[in-house]
């Protein structure tokens, strides 16, 4: 599931083009029924593909806020936070091949609508990723 920079979605005239340095995304949820998409969530994960020693765990300072568009009543996000990357401490054994792979900021999770587009702008070369989590059929109840 591609990310897009120019989807074709008929409710996206009304995002904004990236300002300079930016990038927009865009994604084209799959079509569900609204009584479907109750069951649906999709994690947004901003982050980048970095080289890192293999050992220690990687993140990154970005995360996810949600804007509203004014005069639409929609919602898109922004990639916010330096990006300055944070890392565990491990030592890592001599001679440890150095890793090429993707580091994440703090993701978030958002309601499935494939009514609308999900446009997130971030700057430029964070990538955006995304998973779609399904509820399971049961339910519990809590005593």
């Amino acid at each position: 599931m591609a990310v897009s920079a120019d989807a074709d979605h008929p409710e996206l005239k009304p995002f904004p083009e990236a300002e300079n340095g930016q990038v927009r995304h865009v994604i084209v949820l799959p079509e569900k029924t609204r009584e479907e998409e109750v069951n649906f969530q999709v994690e947004l994960i901003p982050g980048k593909v970095m080289e890192t020693d293999g050992v220690n765990r990687i993140y990154l300072g970005h995360k996810l806020e949600s804007r509203p568009l004014k005069g639409w009543g929609y919602t898109f996000y922004e990639v916010t936070g330096e990006g300055e990357a944070m890392s565990t401490l491990i030592g890592v054994p001599p001679g440890t091949p150095r890793v090429e792979k993707f580091v994440a900021g703090k993701s978030i999770m958002i309601r499935y609508n494939s009514r609308l587009p999900v446009v997130i702008y971030s700057p430029e070369g964070v990538e955006i990723r995304y998973r779609i989590w399904e509820a399971g059929e049961e339910q519990v109840i809590s005593e």
